[in-house]
């Protein structure tokens, strides 16, 4: 009775938890954790048990909670949708055996959700058994009668619908040690959607709501031992404060660690988190730029495993950045999935970066690199993916003139069947051609004699995909196909379009290019950028800078005379490297 009278003024006390000093409310929820949800557990309260884990679970991991309620809120209709038509297929058969039966849906609390996710280490949509659906049959409470009519509903369902045996229960043949019944399996339907399916009778419901058999124990008989071995220590912690020291104090029976911020703030981890996993449960970006940590005053590395009681404060840097060996330092999902992502965007970013200066030096050596010809380098090379083979050219750690090298080897060793029969061909010289050799339009009807310029609206660069458009007054007027006026002058005078191309190689001269580029207010970052600048064949025609009122950046625009767009690109690809430069773009 006592024990009953204290954990009901507990949850009355975890009801009103918001109107306690923060200082007092870690308190009252690592004393309801550690001793109130066990001792409720072992009396089969499970209904309280429950609230009070939600409750906790609520303060304890704010930013958790939200994110799996919220999930569970968002899927209610669904899961609503999903048992009516679960069901629908069924109701026929069901009803011409006669089987009297009701339905429940039985969905986990975000708690119970929690765990399952940190112990199984995947996501909220790994967890198969977010929900299930309970058939409860109406029958006498006869064992052969009941287990013929249970596995009579089991073969409807599972000729309905694809089973996972692997993930069958059958706990009616041989029920669990404290008399716990039921059938459960898990089926996936034509959506592919999986979804657990409980087939029980109303005594053994019964039994497992109310009886012997509750649901605490059923989830946690084999824990049972080790549960009143850590009662019994707590007790005696209890009635023996004097010869109880801190260290001494009882940990409870299960997997997590607790930890605290400098602030007081309490974390709960896995056993066995490290620094790294502590700083990503803080938040994304305290864990990407972590360098280390500091465990009660003292510096350790990031790979440090925190201990209950330990009290963690983390230290950043600005150019810190995720590596794969990361994820051999971290034990929460959440952690390792913040990195994988991190990992990724930035392999997906370089990869980004490599296929477009790859692309230009093709369509500039006028090759064409097949699927076939790519996955046979990527064996030589031993790539696993073509992502890793683009992002190796962005980081230039693989040069592509070693692409060109196996291409024109591959075209050379290609044996020729037959001579090939040649016909005289009349050469037709382009209708008109300028006098700079630079550009070549081809197909110009009527236009001959006519001069061309290059747009000052895209300053178009040898190597740039073009096309011209015949002028009134100033002739044939090269854009890029990229150039802001390019869709509605194609889209409104198509009749003035001509084809354009370059020739195969760049005579002497140079093009106008112009960059904005945006960085951070930082005194270095011009002369950086104007030593990229001198170690290309390029030079600098005007610069001007420009405070953003806004966003405090300073804003850098550059003139500058190149060859080709193929030093334009490696400029653009050096200064988007620099320190303190945001972002990089061609006007």
């Amino acid at each position: 009775r006592v024990a009953v009278i204290k954990i009901a003024d507990r949850l009355e006390v975890m009801r009103s938890l918001s109107i306690f000093p923060k200082s007092q409310r870690e308190q009252k929820i690592l004393e309801t954790l550690m001793l109130y949800i066990p001792i409720a557990h072992q009396l089969g309260l499970y209904n309280i048990k429950q609230e009070l884990e939600e409750i906790y679970f609520r303060f304890a991991d704010p930013v958790e909670y939200r994110a799996i309620s919220n999930k569970l809120k968002a899927t209610e209709s669904d899961r609503k949708k999903l048992m009516t038509e679960f069901i629908k297929p069924l109701e026929h058969k069901l009803d011409d055996a006669g089987i009297k039966y009701k339905l429940k849906i039985r969905t986990k609390t975000a708690y119970s959700i929690y765990r399952k996710m940190q112990h199984q280490n995947v996501p909220f949509e790994g967890v198969y058994d977010v929900f299930a659906i309970r058939f409860i049959i109406d029958c006498k409470p006869d064992a052969v009668l009941e287990k013929n009519l249970c596995w009579k509903v089991y073969s409807y369902v599972t000729e309905e619908y694809e089973p996972d045996t692997s993930r069958l229960r059958d706990w009616i043949t041989t029920p669990r040690p404290n008399g716990y019944e039921s059938l459960h399996i898990t089926v996936k339907n034509s959506r592919g959607a999986y979804l657990e399916v409980q087939i029980r009778t109303t005594r053994m419901d019964d039994e497992a709501e109310r009886g012997n058999a509750a649901h605490w124990a059923y989830k946690g008989v084999q824990h049972e031992a080790n549960l009143d071995r850590w009662l019994a220590s707590v007790r005696y912690a209890l009635e023996n404060p004097a010869d109880t020291k801190p260290e001494d104090l009882p940990l409870p029976p299960d997997r997590e660690i607790f930890v605290f911020t400098p602030t007081g703030e309490l974390r709960i981890l896995p056993k066995g988190a490290s620094v790294l996993d502590f700083a990503f449960n803080i938040h994304t970006n305290i864990g990407i730029r972590c360098l280390g940590g500091m465990i009660n005053g003292k510096g350790v590395s990031i790979k440090e495993k925190l201990r209950t009681g330990d009290t963690v404060e983390i230290m950043t840097g600005k150019n810190q950045h995720p590596t794969r060996q990361w994820l051999d330092w971290v034990v929460t999902s959440k952690a390792r999935s913040k990195i994988k992502q991190e990992l990724d965007a930035e392999e997906r970013k370089l990869a980004a970066l490599g296929k477009e200066l790859l692309e230009r030096r093709l369509r500039n050596w006028k090759l064409e690199w097949p699927d076939d010809l790519q996955t046979e380098f990527m064996k030589a090379r031993k790539y696993s993916s073509v992502i890793s083979l683009l992002a190796d050219i962005g980081r230039e750690s693989l040069d592509v003139n070693d692409i060109k090298a196996f291409i024109l080897k591959k075209k050379e060793a290609a044996p020729i069947a037959s001579e090939p029969v040649t016909t005289p061909v009349t050469e037709h010289k382009p209708a008109y051609s300028s006098g700079g050799d630079d550009i070549l339009v081809l197909n110009a009807k009527n236009v001959r004699g006519m001069d061309y310029k290059l747009a000052k609206c895209c300053n178009p660069v040898f190597g740039d995909d073009v096309f011209g458009f015949v002028t009134r007054t100033e002739g044939i007027k090269i854009h890029r196909i990229s150039c802001p006026n390019a869709e509605r002058l194609i889209t409104k005078y198509p009749y003035r379009i001509q084809k354009v191309i370059w020739q195969e190689s760049a005579a002497s001269g140079s093009f106008r290019a112009g960059l904005n580029i945006l960085s951070e207010r930082d005194q270095g970052v011009l002369s950086r950028i104007m030593e990229v600048i001198g170690s290309f064949r390029a030079s600098l025609r005007s610069l001007s800078v420009n405070e953003n009122p806004h966003t405090g950046a300073n804003e850098i625009n550059i003139r500058l005379l190149v060859p080709s767009n193929m030093e334009l690109d490696k400029i653009i690809s050096q200064i988007g490297r620099l320190k303190h430069v945001l972002k990089v773009k061609r006007i």
